[in-house]
């Protein structure tokens, strides 16, 4: 490695990587260059000159891609780090395989469970529809759907994990009931939880049941496209369906055609297929759906984490002591 190193910060579309950490130790050894927009891995050639003349990549979460196709043809690369302990969007045999050293963060808080909860009750109790008719004059005051009451209504947990227990927990503070299922959960390990949850045999059977449904599951080869179209079926046509996961979990045009046909009463959602979310996107122009840009992890404090784990992480390499070292 030169002298000096390059780093490259990407996918900074707040513009805060800088100053949400102490990063002079890192620049008084290396020069660091910010980016704050995503070249999408479906255009390898432009990602791979953007990246190729820099030593370290500080990647934040999965907005940028690494298969095995741009980790290859990185000839300067060293150092990849992610923000997180994990990243489904590393290919870490590739990586090995051309002596890349790959570390992640910690992180803070519960930003994930926090913005559920902040889609989950916008989109029952109508918010962003009610501010713009507010915001914009409207009359009559009340105009509209009415909310949904949480109290005493099911809420159907597809997977309860860490984010899932923490989601349910608030549940229960509401009065909701509780069901769960998730493919490899079991009685026994529902019955463990700190709160009284109910589990059920099937997805399609959560489905039914379900006012709300909300997913918290990890993105991988036997979960992709795990709510399909004959499970959105089973849907009632007055529930809501909650994901602040991964967008592949759910088939997008089979969620899109429920949507569009008022087969369920709406969606909030946080991810998405594709992602940043195409401009041309039929999803933009329903009025049964809450949207935000994969804000889950997005806070002051976890980012806070994420950087100042990040320059330590340049640091300790540079010392030849890699911290936090994924592989």
């Amino acid at each position: 490695m030169p002298t000096k190193v390059r780093v490259a910060i990407l996918d900074d579309y707040q513009h805060v990587a800088l100053k949400m950490a102490d990063w002079s130790a890192v620049q008084a050894r290396a020069d660091i260059d910010v980016f704050h927009d995503t070249i999408p891995t479906s255009q390898p050639a432009q990602l791979i000159e953007r990246l190729k003349p820099y030593n370290v990549i500080c990647a934040m979460r999965e907005r940028t891609r690494f298969p095995a196709e741009i980790v290859n043809n990185l000839p300067n690369l060293k150092l990849l780090i992610t923000t997180g302990a994990r990243n489904a969007a590393f290919d870490l045999e590739a990586c090995k395989a051309n002596g890349i050293v790959v570390s992640g963060t910690g992180g803070y808080g519960n930003s994930t469970v926090e913005h559920t909860w902040a889609l989950l009750l916008a989109a029952a109790r109508n918010i962003p529809r009610d501010h713009f008719h507010v915001a914009s004059g409207g009359v009559p005051w009340q105009a509209g759907s009415l909310p949904i009451g949480l109290f005493g209504r099911t809420l159907g947990l597809i997977g309860v994990g860490k984010l899932g227990t923490k989601t349910a927990e608030i549940a229960h503070l509401f009065g909701m009931k509780l069901i769960a299922w998730s493919p490899n959960l079991t009685p026994e390990r529902v019955s463990a939880l700190p709160i009284p949850v109910t589990y059920v045999p099937s997805l399609n059977e959560l489905l039914e049941q379900s006012d709300i449904a909300s997913i918290h599951m990890v993105l991988s080869p036997s979960t992709r496209n795990l709510v399909t179209r004959e499970a959105l079926s089973h849907m009632k046509p007055t529930a809501l369906l909650v994901n602040t996961s991964r967008g592949p979990l759910v088939n997008e045009e089979a969620l899109l055609e429920a949507l569009q046909q008022r087969k369920i009463a709406g969606a909030a959602l946080d991810v998405y297929d594709e992602e940043p979310l195409p401009l041309d996107h039929p999803i933009r122009k329903l009025d049964n759906v809450v949207l935000s840009p994969h804000m889950g992890y997005v806070a002051d404090n976890n980012y806070s984490v994420f950087f100042r784990d990040t320059a330590d992480n340049i640091v300790a390499f540079l010392d030849g002591q890699p911290k936090r070292v994924v592989q």
